[in-house]
């Protein structure tokens, strides 16, 4: 591991210490337990969203297998929950209301007595401190991974444990502030996936029988991204890749690189406003990420995306809708071919998928609801821009011993 800012001077009072050497860090399972109708709920990596375990898209696995796990790495009040792979991060407090087992999880298990504050070691796993010294450390190309042995020898910046607790207090009330955005996007969320089964109906019951097709029906033209090598600086377009593509179905344009094309490239792996794009390639549990892009210029798309152009039957916004709807998750997940620990759905398996065939004045009516409630939460962006950097500058003072 290697050991960013542990050469940095602290208080006197305060010390560097290894995760493993205050608390017992665990992971999940390695196995791929098989999936049941009924059972208890298998936590991984997409499952960590907004400091809290999202269950509803989660596999369930047999009651055995979930014993079996829990001998390894039960999970309790207070323990602390790591994505590992994918998007690294994501801690989740645990406040259980149900049994569960992990994979792709890292679990911080905190002792009675012990010399470190869950929510201290909490904000800490968020700090710009944490995230370089894992991010220096992960692993993987597309997908990228960061390993227990590295998670174990994080190097913390320790304070007595009733510093802890002030810090804690202090960062959990910045922090409350600046989640009220967060929680006004899941809201929108929610609101739009409740208009879409308003609108559409159950898609296995079809209560409002359409007629039933594929995807393939709604396309005009599928292209894949371009292999072309990206730079981390030169290039005259962004290149978008599947890590910019949210699980939920947004976009996340951090961590953008850079290419050139050439004018035949352009019409084959530029973007436009309006087009779907369908992350392809990814673990299981992330491959079939979808969403429209919505922005003015162009940009780039790799390999691992595929652009939709629909025809003028379909619009994107109700196959986005689809796709990212409870019953489109679960078909994604299910359809899915592992290849040497990656999962992969192609073009041509992409517009099979069973899908309600909607009339196209009803498809661009949802859109319309769709773009006005994404247009009410732009207002936000400036002030969660200026939140987010107090709240860091805030962040590393209080780990750098300055609160």
């Amino acid at each position: 591991m290697i050991k960013l800012g542990c050469d940095e001077s602290l208080p006197n009072n305060w010390r560097w210490v290894e995760a493993n050497d205050v608390m017992d860090v665990r992971d999940g399972t390695h196995d791929s337990p098989k999936a049941v109708d009924e059972g208890i709920p298998l936590v991984t990596s997409k499952n960590l969203v907004g400091g809290k375990v999202d269950f509803s898209t989660c596999n369930l696995i047999s009651m055995e297998d979930h014993e079996a796990i829990s001998k390894r790495s039960s999970v309790d009040d207070g323990d602390i929950l790591y994505a590992m792979i994918g998007t690294i991060g994501n801690p989740v407090i645990v406040e259980k209301s149900r049994e569960f087992s992990i994979k792709n999880v890292a679990l911080f298990k905190f002792t009675k007595g012990t010399e470190v504050y869950n929510r201290y070691i909490y904000h800490f796993l968020n700090s710009n401190l944490a995230i370089r010294q894992f991010q220096s450390n992960s692993r993987g190309g597309t997908q990228k991974f960061v390993s227990l042995g590295n998670i174990r020898s994080l190097q913390i910046p320790l304070p007595p444990l009733d510093e802890q607790k002030r810090i804690a207090a202090i960062l959990d009330k910045a922090d409350a502030i600046r989640r009220k955005r967060q929680q006004a996007i899941q809201l929108a969320d929610d609101f739009l996936r409740s208009v879409f089964l308003d609108m559409f109906g159950d898609p296995v019951t079809n209560p409002k029988s359409f007629p039933r097709g594929t995807i393939r029906d709604f396309v005009e033209t599928v292209n894949y991204g371009s292999s072309g090598k990206a730079s981390e600086t030169e290039g005259e377009y962004p290149m978008l890749r599947m890590g910019n593509i949210t699980y939920e179905g947004g976009w996340d344009f951090t961590n953008l690189k850079y290419i050139d094309l050439s004018a035949n490239d352009k019409p084959k792996y530029l973007t436009q406003k309006g087009d779907l794009l369908f992350n392809r390639t990814n673990s299981k549990e992330l491959v079939g990420k979808t969403a429209v892009f919505e922005e003015d210029e162009p940009m780039a798309i790799a390999g691992y995306l595929i652009r939709v152009r629909p025809n003028e039957h379909g619009n994107n916004y109700y196959i986005s809708g689809y796709l990212n709807s409870y019953h489109g998750k679960q078909t994604l997940l299910n359809m899915c071919k592992s290849i040497v620990g990656m999962a992969n759905i192609n073009a041509q398996e992409l517009q099979d998928i069973k899908i309600l065939l909607p009339s196209i004045e009803l498809q661009n009516e949802y859109e319309k609801i769709v773009r006005a409630t994404k247009s009410k939460l732009k207002s936000f962006d400036k002030s969660a821009e200026w939140l987010d950097d107090n709240f860091n500058s805030l962040s590393q003072k209080a780990f750098a011993g300055e609160l």
